[in-house]
Parts: structure tokens; sequence; C-alpha cells
């Protein structure tokens, strides 16, 4: 698998599935992200918000993590090295309205041609050919992978996506989550900084983020959260205190990122940590 900043990139090989995720299964845990499948072999269908899609070969869907879903895949896993190309991506990182995106969920999109075709070859070079690249190309990967997500949906979306007002804020929203990504380590990192950095003010910015049901305080927090849970679940951070990780990712106060942790995903993180150790 391959991680790209909160994007998550990996090609699964398996033979015939079922899948569901049960609204019981998001109260325990959800990403707040939308999952693209993209079909390299086998056929398929999933079913979410009411619709019904049935892919094959060269076709991807959109799946939000927070609603349930149900599915199936037929594939041969000895004529298939690789069945499904999936990824992850936030809801915050796609440069659309989450009202306009909630719609293409369950509904197949063709790769064969078209900006379809760009997205697929793109995202398949990435977990593909991972040694190409550099730690410092992160966030342009994680940007460029968005982008390119968002321009394989736009023909299907309604002609407001394509106003020039729209495409100004989806490009400002890129800088602002590509300064985000890069400066989360700082403590200081706040509205204040962001907004300077955008070359917007601190209102603006939180209208931005209004869109989107969260301020810009919380979805900091939140993939700071995101950057301490994953490295208490590393094994190769072992050796490293649950309150020097927290600091790594700019949590200054233990007991403070002791309660988000917390609050976020149930558990304290030292207990987390010693769980997923065991489960390795």
């Amino acid at each position: 698998m391959l991680e790209l900043q909160g994007v998550q990139v990996a090609m699964l090989n398996h033979g015939p599935i079922e899948v569901r995720r049960p609204t019981s299964l998001i109260r325990q845990f959800d990403p707040e992200a939308y999952n693209i499948n993209l079909f390299l072999a086998g056929d398929g269908g999933l079913s979410q918000g009411g619709r019904q899609a049935r892919l094959t070969a060269g076709q991807f869907v959109v799946l939000d993590t927070s609603r349930p879903y149900e599915g199936w895949r037929r594939c041969d896993r000895a004529s298939a090295p690789h069945s499904t190309l999936t990824l992850q991506i936030p809801r915050l990182m796609m440069p659309l309205p989450s009202n306009v995106t909630d719609r293409l969920t369950a509904v197949p999109f063709d790769t064969r041609h078209g900006m379809g075709a760009v997205f697929a070859r793109w995202v398949t070079g990435l977990v593909r050919d991972p040694g190409y690249f550099t730690r410092d190309d992160v966030s342009t990967l994680s940007s460029v992978t968005a982008t390119l997500l968002a321009a394989a949906l736009a023909p299907h979306l309604n002609s407001a996506v394509h106003d020039s007002s729209e495409v100004r804020r989806r490009r400002l929203r890129f800088q602002i989550d590509d300064f985000i990504q890069r400066n989360l380590a700082d403590p200081a990192l706040g509205a204040e900084a962001v907004a300077a950095a955008a070359q917007i003010s601190v209102r603006q910015l939180y209208e931005l983020f209004a869109e989107y049901d969260r301020t810009p305080a919380a979805w900091i927090r939140h993939l700071r959260l995101e950057r301490c849970r994953r490295d208490l679940a590393d094994p190769r951070l072992r050796g490293y205190p649950v309150h020097a990780i927290a600091a790594r990712w700019g949590f200054t106060d233990p007991t403070t990122f002791s309660r988000a942790f917390r609050a976020a995903y149930g558990v304290p993180p030292g207990y987390f940590r010693r769980l997923s150790h065991r489960e390795n």
C-alpha cells in the first residue's frame, strides 16, 4: 500500500468476495473518505444510497465510507495477479462540493478513454512504481491524484462545477490543503497561519471550511491524529514514547493529545499502540 498524506492507494489480489460496511462498523470508525474501487479483472456489483452498480474490468466506482454499502466481486485469482486497485481519499481533499459528489456514489465510470483513462493510468503507475518518487514528492502526488479524480468525475456533474468561480475555489482549497499537510508538525499551525499562506482573510478561510462542515482547527487536529495513529501502529516506531510521537505531529501537551485521541478513536493512545502491536 502507498500512503500519500491521507491518500491511500493499494493493489489487491483476490478471488470471489463479498463486502459489507454496516452502520455499526461506521460508528466504530469512519475515516470520512471516499473509496474508489477500480476493477482490473473480473466483474462485480456495489450498492449504496439506493443505487446499484454492476461493474466489469476497466470501470471504477466511488463509495462514501460514512454511509453503509454492500458489494460482491467475482475474479479468478490465478488468472488475475491484480484484481482491484483501491484508492481512499479524505472527502475534504476532494475539490468538489460534497453534496454534488454524493450523487456519484455507486455509479460506474469508464477508464477506457478521456480523463477516466488518465486517472486510471496515474493511480496504477503510482502503486506499481512507488520507487520513482521521494518523500518530497508526496504532497504534490496527493494533490495531483485528487485533481485527476475530480477531472474524471467532472463530466458527470452539473454545470455549476464548471463555473470559473468554482474552479478558483478548487485551486485555493488545494493550496490550503497542501500548506496544512506540509506544516502539520508545526505547533503554531492554525487558522491565522493558513489564511496568511493562502493570502486570504481568516473569515474567508472559515467560510471555505464551512462548506465542508468543518473548522480549520478541526481539520488540522484530524490530520494530526491520523498521523499519530499511523505512527503508534508502526512497529518500527515502537521505541518512541507516545508523547514523542504526539509532539512529532504538533501536539505539545500530552494530556490534551490523549483526550483528543480517545475522543477520536475510543481508546487511549497507549492502549491503541499495545493492541496494534499485538495484532501484528
